[in-house]
């Protein structure tokens, strides 16, 4: 019989050497085995998880929910923690962790994501607290959403509680990695929506940006995040703009 206090760490990867390091070892000691499933890196990420006596696998990468997915059912126990390879715990979310783990009572938790953009960490622009679910029951739960903007959908009858502590993220280290994952996500997330039925025309192009400028940066208070609250409020209604644009492009 699984002993129900044991638990799975689970991170998809893709030549992610810069992170993964961190992000495996603010699980030690947490979690009873590390699963990585990994999308045939090109870098050190594979060598490094091998230093780190991770259980380590290849698999081909066909969207981030069905990648983590996959993951889940290489996982030994029934609950998982699930984490991105730029995250890593801080200590109270470690603490919060191994309190609740010597006798699991929810079936989900969820915690706050802090996330360092540039080196600066972020407070606002409705970017903490950005609460999620990462440690669940996986026979209660699974990935969920639309790509790239995965979520954890628990079944309706499940037991929720949230924990002290933060997911510490590591976003981007310089603008030319945002610009990057900008174009990246809007490849993905145009052709999503325009799957679902949603159009674009002049009025959303112009629009939608000055929207989620406005709502990021005054509703949401990102000019108190100084310059990079500026910089990040700017950049989001860019990836907006750009998004309708592709979706525009889809239609045509």
């Amino acid at each position: 019989m699984q002993n129900p206090s044991k638990l799975s760490g689970v991170i998809i990867t893709f030549n992610e050497e810069q992170n993964i390091g961190r992000c495996i070892d603010s699980l030690q000691g947490i979690v009873d085995e590390i699963v990585v499933v990994d999308s045939y890196s090109t870098d050190r990420t594979r060598e490094i998880c091998q230093e780190k006596n991770v259980q380590f696998y290849e698999h081909p990468f066909e969207g981030h929910i069905q990648q983590k997915n996959y993951a889940l059912s290489k996982c030994e126990y029934s609950y998982v923690l699930s984490l991105d390879a730029d995250e890593a715990l801080d200590e109270v979310l470690q603490k919060s962790i191994l309190e609740v783990k010597s006798a699991f009572q929810f079936d989900a938790y969820s915690f706050n994501r802090l996330t360092n953009y540039c080196g600066t960490w972020i407070r606002h622009c409705g970017w903490y607290p950005d609460k999620k679910i990462r440690l669940w029951n996986k026979n209660k739960g699974h990935w969920g959403g639309e790509n790239p903007h995965d979520k954890v959908v628990m079944d309706a009858s499940s037991s929720l509680v949230h924990l002290e502590g933060d997911l510490l993220h590591y976003s981007y280290y310089t603008k030319e990695d945002h610009f990057k994952q900008i174009a990246y996500f809007t490849d993905i997330s145009s052709k999503a929506a325009f799957d679902n039925g949603i159009r674009s025309n002049f009025f959303t192009l112009i629009f939608k940006p000055i929207f989620k400028f406005f709502r990021d940066y005054i509703l949401k208070t990102g000019f108190l995040d100084g310059k990079a609250g500026f910089l990040i409020s700017w950049r989001s209604a860019y990836a907006t703009y750009l998004k309708y644009k592709k979706i525009r492009e889809l239609q045509r």
